[in-house]
């Protein structure tokens, strides 16, 4: 008598071995993987047939170069504006008592001036004029008006869509701010060559409220007291 395993009788609930696969059977799934395949790609994006430049191919390169010398003018603008904040706050005079708290104080704000976005650089930078006994600028409030408003032109062109010109080269610019204000103006090339030319003269005015007190800008070889 042969005796069970040790472990007793196999039990009646253990699995039966599954069937072979058959031939037919994979033939189907892996038609079923292709067909999947095929109807998935027809739905991506053919990126072997996108526009030369796609998605700025719309619009001429004069546009793109424009729009790009107008941006890194906005750029040397802030450049300028940390710089004459050095400037002014570096050269206001102290009584002997507050130097050294003073000076403890205008290091942190340099650095943070370099990191600052526009806005609060033309923030500082008034705060700085107002503050200097020596600053000859009487027209302080007008040039921190266009300030202000070409921040707002500079936050559209840099952050906002651009879509398709028109026939004759005019662009809608969509660009929502954190207010939540629509600007919708429409761009054409003549405009970007104004608007960097707008942003030339707000640089050459920062410079000149400088130079003006006998200084020499910050970072120039110009003329002036060098700041040290």
């Amino acid at each position: 008598m042969v005796l069970p395993a040790k472990g007793g009788l196999p039990s009646s609930r253990s699995r039966r071995p599954e069937p072979a696969v058959r031939i037919a059977d994979l033939v189907r799934k892996v038609a079923r993987k292709a067909m999947s395949k095929k109807q998935n790609d027809a739905f991506r994006v053919d990126v072997a047939n996108l526009p030369a430049c796609f998605p700025t191919h719309l619009h001429s390169p004069s546009f793109w170069e424009w729009l790009g010398r107008t941006v890194a003018t906005f750029g040397l603008l802030e450049d300028t504006l940390a710089r004459a904040i050095f400037a002014f706050t570096g050269t206001k005079r102290y009584p002997p008592e507050e130097i050294e708290v003073a000076f403890e104080r205008w290091i942190p704000s340099l650095v943070q001036a370099h990191s600052d976005t526009l806005n609060p650089l033309i923030d500082k930078y008034a705060a700085a004029v107002r503050a200097h006994p020596d600053a000859q600028f009487k027209n302080l409030d007008d040039l921190v008006a266009h300030l202000r408003e070409a921040s707002k032109i500079r936050n559209a062109i840099c952050h906002g869509a651009w879509m398709p010109p028109n026939p004759n080269g005019v662009s809608e610019l969509r660009y929502f701010n954190k207010k939540g204000e629509f600007f919708d103006s429409h761009i054409n090339e003549l405009f970007l060559r104004q608007l960097q030319q707008h942003a030339t003269e707000l640089v050459v005015a920062i410079v000149d409220s400088v130079t003006v007190m006998g200084f020499q800008f910050p970072g120039s070889s110009g003329p002036g007291i060098p700041i040290r």
